[in-house]
């Protein structure tokens, strides 16, 4: 199997208002394709940043960035992978936020973050406490929009109708795919 050369989203997202819509079509693409059997490494590369960046985000917005930390694991190649991401879709200010708040979890010892991923995240928790910064909510830099653009100006992406993706998915996968 050769990697699936496109960057896909529906009609449907490209005609909103809401970015959101773009990037969130590229995650349905992506975990329709995973659904299949697909591996990642046979996903496109830039569209598997695109939905680990808005991981990312959507993690930071939603509980800072320790709840990142917390529910990703601190995984080393997903660390990589949006320090990546960042830097291609020109986020500069957040990926210096990133290095820094990495810099701070670097600081933790093994037995300390090893003892907050296995903890639980609510009630007292000096640690996660540590290292939230609220500075993402301040950054005059817009993630949806940076990476939304990203794979709206990208040379793989293309724009299909919802009934045409599943069958240039069903192509590349060969097989049929169960519509729910």
């Amino acid at each position: 199997m050769e990697e699936f050369g496109r960057i896909i989203v529906s009609e449907t997202a490209m005609k909103s208002e809401n970015l959101q819509d773009v990037i969130h079509s590229n995650i349905s693409v992506i975990n329709l394709m995973r659904e299949e059997g697909v591996d990642d490494e046979f996903i496109h590369e830039d569209a598997l940043m695109s939905y680990y960046l808005d991981y990312y985000w959507s993690q930071y917005a939603e509980g800072n960035f320790a709840q990142f930390v917390y529910k990703s694991g601190w995984n080393k190649e997903l660390n990589e992978l949006i320090e990546e991401g960042l830097a291609l879709i020109g986020a500069e200010k957040h990926l210096e936020l990133f290095q820094n708040q990495a810099k701070r979890v670097k600081l933790l010892s093994s037995v300390k973050i090893d003892k907050f991923l296995k903890g639980k995240f609510e009630g007292v928790n000096p640690t996660r406490d540590l290292l939230n910064s609220d500075t993402f909510f301040e950054l005059d830099e817009n993630l949806v929009e940076l990476n939304a653009a990203f794979l709206k100006n990208h040379p793989d992406f293309e724009v299909l109708p919802v009934d045409e993706i599943f069958s240039v998915l069903e192509e590349f996968i060969g097989h049929e795919i169960k519509k729910a």
